[in-house]
C-alpha cells in the first residue's frame, strides 16, 4: 500500500502529494519522499534539502525560479503552522502560461506542493513560527535564480492576507 497518494492541480503538471499518516497510540508515522512512489511525476533525483522558519503570519517569501540549466523542481511540505502556497506557469508554449494556482499547505493537512521546473514559487503564512521543508531537484545557483514580484498586476494572485513581511530582495523582483 502506498504511504503517498498524488493528485492533480488545476493547472497541468503541478501535483498535490497527500500522505497517508499511521496512527496509535504513540503518535504517528508519516512518509514525506519515496522514490519509488514519486517516479510518475518526478524526472529527477532530489539533490537539495532546504528548511524555513518564517515568524510572522501574512510574511510572503517568493515568487522564485532557477533558469536552465538549473531549472528545478520543488516539493514542499509544511512542518509547522499554514501557508498559501503558489506556482506561476512560466512556460511559454503552455496553455496556462502566466496563470496562478493556490494550495493551503498546513501541518495538519499531511499535503505537500509539487512544483515542476518552469514554474515560480512562493508563499505567504497564515500562522506566526510557520516551518518548510523544501525538496529540490537542483542546488542553489545564484546566477541563475530570478523572480517576479509578488504582486505583479499582470498575474494577480489572490493574496488571502494583507502583507506584514517580505525581503528587500523579494520586494525589488521586477514585474513581467
Amino acid at each position: 500500500m502506498n504511504k503517498l497518494s498524488i493528485e492533480t492541480a488545476p493547472i497541468e503538471d503541478l501535483f498535490v502529494i497527500k500522505s497517508n499518516p499511521v496512527s496509535d497510540n504513540r503518535g504517528y508515522f508519516e512518509r514525506l519522499f519515496c522514490d519509488d512512489e514519486l517516479k510518475p511525476i518526478l524526472k529527477k533525483p532530489i539533490k537539495q534539502i532546504n528548511h524555513s522558519l518564517t515568524k510572522k503570519k501574512g510574511s510572503i517569501r517568493g515568487m522564485h525560479y532557477q533558469l536552465p540549466p538549473m531549472a528545478e523542481t520543488k516539493i514542499i511540505k509544511c512542518i509547522r503552522g499554514s501557508i498559501f502556497d503558489v506556482a506561476i506557469d512560466l512556460r511559454e508554449d503552455s496553455p496556462t502560461f502566466l496563470k496562478w494556482c493556490g494550495e493551503i499547505i498546513s501541518e495538519n493537512n499531511s499535503k505537500m506542493f509539487f512544483v515542476p521546473e518552469g514554474f515560480a514559487h512562493g508563499f505567504q503564512t497564515l500562522e506566526d513560527n510557520t516551518e518548510l521543508l523544501y525538496f529540490h531537484t537542483e542546488s542553489f545557483n545564484e546566477k541563475y535564480y530570478d523572480g517576479i514580484l509578488y504582486n505583479d498586476p499582470k498575474i494577480a494572485i489572490d493574496w488571502p492576507l494583507n502583507l506584514s513581511e517580505i525581503s528587500s530582495r523579494d520586494l525589488n523582483f521586477s514585474p513581467l
